[in-house]
């Protein structure tokens, strides 16, 4: 085994990382949110609103996260620059790039699986409970955010703690629309200096410490909010 290379390449190392990283904090944030909404039309929604909900998730969970991302990527990046005035303005820097198809597509996708999970879980809760809050005069809005979802996301975190991982284990995936993420940096490193292992080895530990600090900061979070069934 030769580890040599890495002095030579830790920057690279370091900005693939961050680039993986990034990737994923966007992607679950955003998709996290949109997932929320989606979820609520389902489960509560008027029909207008929970079967185009229903038929977002199910053609983004229906179909390879590669594909979609191919289709932002080559599809819908080729038609921006069709767009009158798009390629003089400040947007440009930003939407040229392969990182914001990958954080678009990645967030969709997420959105879509997390809104089964919680969808399950809104369905899951207690009717109970829900009643107590009307009993107490709360409007819809103030029972989903007060008690409804809340009580949800404590049923559903286990869950969401595995489809976080999931989504870590799909960044590479960013490599073929030109993301230098740290699969790309090692792929880089593969062939400058044609090994094979070794670089693949950096980028599996890198994702396990990581997988591992996802985990543990989940458990933390549901042993401060413990799992009433």
């Amino acid at each position: 085994m030769n580890f040599g290379w890495i002095a030579a390449y830790w920057p690279l190392l370091v900005a693939g990382a961050v680039q993986t990283v990034l990737l994923l904090v966007i992607s679950v944030v955003f998709g996290f949110i949109l997932a929320i909404g989606l979820a609520r039309a389902q489960v509560s929604g008027p029909r207008w609103l929970a079967w185009p909900a229903k038929i977002f998730c199910t053609f983004l969970r229906g179909t390879p996260l590669l594909i979609q991302l191919w289709l932002f990527y080559y599809g819908v990046g080729s038609l921006m620059t069709m767009i009158p005035g798009l390629r003089g303005s400040f947007l440009w820097p930003v939407l040229r790039e392969g990182f914001f198809f990958a954080a678009v597509s990645f967030t969709l996708n997420y959105a879509a699986y997390e809104a089964e999970v919680l969808r399950g879980a809104l369905l899951s809760v207690p009717k109970g409970e829900l009643e107590a809050g009307r009993a107490f005069g709360m409007s819809p809005g103030k029972l989903f955010r007060r008690i409804w979802l809340p009580r949800a996301i404590r049923i559903a975190l286990p869950t969401i703690a595995g489809e976080i991982v999931l989504q870590l284990k799909a960044t590479p995936l960013a490599f073929t629309v030109t993301v230098m993420d740290l699969y790309a940096v090692a792929y880089k490193v593969r062939q400058d200096t044609l090994l094979v292992y070794e670089p693949l080895l950096v980028v599996t530990v890198f994702y396990v410490l990581v997988t591992m600090l996802i985990v543990r900061a989940l458990r933390l979070v549901e042993a401060q909010v413990p799992i009433r069934r």
